[in-house]
């Protein structure tokens, strides 16, 4: 399952790296919001696990309070943290909402059934199809770019357009990426099966891995 698009999928950026490198990284996905039924109104306090820190969100929270008269308590942690909280409480967990970071940590979240449907016209209307779960297991409300940086002194914009290009042969020694192991690529791998297809997807990530400039597992050179 994916939800990455074109819009981001296919985004590049200029800055100025590691001359020996094109390094590639997998910056962020969609955030996604996972709610479970409570009355929050009767307790007016609904608690709220989140792993974003953006002052945005603050008047999100904000708002929220003034319209509905119901004080958020929040719990913040990394995104890992915060699913190993969830799992570890269990049934007893008193989490309202999840708001979370990648696709692929939402996958493992649902995964170890952490989800409860949610019916909301309101939703529906505002959030395109593509950003949320057929049955309402979860929704997507931010999307930020997945980039890929370069050294624009020896590389032009025209010869990454996207992440296919990065399994071109001319890229042999010259890409830097995280594990494959790294959610984030997990992620990415999981949209390049969608687009390319189980095949396709396999012989990019062959060529690219053959196009690494060094281990990813390995600590990074600093040289």
């Amino acid at each position: 399952m994916t939800i990455i698009d074109d819009k981001y999928y296919h985004s590049h950026h200029l800055q100025d790296k590691d001359p020996k490198c094109l390094i590639s990284e997998v910056y962020c996905c969609p955030c996604r919001v996972r709610l479970r039924i409570r009355a929050a109104q009767d307790s007016k306090v609904l608690n709220l696990y989140s792993s974003r820190h953006y002052q945005t969100d603050e008047a999100l929270y904000s708002h929220f309070t003034r319209q509905t008269g119901i004080r958020i308590n929040r719990i913040e942690a990394g995104e890992d943290a915060l699913i190993e909280r969830i799992r570890n409480e269990g049934a007893r967990s008193p989490a309202d909402v999840l708001i979370t970071v990648d696709a692929g940590r939402l996958w493992r979240a649902e995964q170890l059934g952490f989800f409860q449907p949610v019916k909301s016209a309101v939703l529906d209307a505002r959030i395109p199809a593509s950003l949320r779960e057929p049955g309402g297991l979860w929704f997507g409300f931010s999307l930020r770019a997945r980039l890929i940086a370069y050294n624009k002194a020896k590389v032009s914009a025209a010869e990454v357009p996207s992440y296919e290009s990065l399994a071109e042969p001319k890229w042999k020694g010259r890409v830097c990426m995280r594990s494959s192991t790294n959610v984030y690529n997990l992620s990415l791998m999981g949209a390049m099966i969608d687009h390319l297809g189980e095949a396709g997807a396999e012989k990019w990530a062959q060529a690219v891995r053959g196009n690494l400039a060094h281990d990813p597992r390995a600590a990074t050179p600093t040289s």
